[in-house]
């Protein structure tokens, strides 16, 4: 889960289904109770069709987490220039990074640095197509040493500079639970 939207659609199911929840969060579901086997597999069919999968393997739970912890911190608004991804991750995660970006670039096919810049890519294109900011405004949010450096990350990213993609408007928009790469 990824946006509030996705939130609302898991609790949803979960109401459906009748299984009573402590919290339904981003990435997570905490239950009051532990599943039956019929509940489990109505649940786990139920989400699959609506594009969602129970995470019970760790390694999927942690890459999940990571994924989680990043977007907060794009949708947050604020990312310091001096932003570290490792010393970010060793206090919100508490593991060593290189199992994390090990584990992160098996089973997703990118780094977690190339996953962050795609989140803040998007963030940029939002706050573009709806003018809410100026582009040396969003560089200094998204903490970017200058207007130049994001322009060149999003033109390789988007083929586009950020005036042409405000040009076009919300076309190029992905919805954040579609960014992988």
């Amino acid at each position: 889960m990824v946006c509030n939207r996705c939130v609302m659609v898991v609790k949803e199911a979960f109401e459906k289904a009748g299984i009573p929840t402590v919290s339904v969060v981003m990435g997570e579901v905490e239950l009051s109770q532990a599943l039956t086997e019929s509940q489990r597999s109505e649940l786990n069919a139920k989400l699959t069709d609506l594009g969602f999968k129970i995470l019970d393997d760790k390694n999927h739970q942690l890459i999940e987490k990571i994924k989680k912890v990043l977007i907060l911190q794009v949708q947050s608004g604020y990312i310091d220039e001096h932003f570290s991804i490792i010393q970010f991750l060793a206090k919100k995660i508490n593991k060593e990074y290189t199992q994390l970006s090990r584990l992160f670039s098996e089973v997703e096919g990118m780094t977690i640095e190339q996953f962050f810049l795609l989140q803040k890519i998007e963030k940029v294109k939002e706050w573009l197509v709806y003018n809410e900011l100026t582009i040396s405004e969003i560089a200094w949010k998204l903490g970017y040493s200058s207007v130049p450096h994001l322009s060149a990350q999003f033109k390789k990213i988007t083929g586009l500079t950020p005036s042409q993609f405000k040009a076009i408007g919300n076309k190029n928009r992905k919805p954040l639970d579609q960014i992988n790469g």
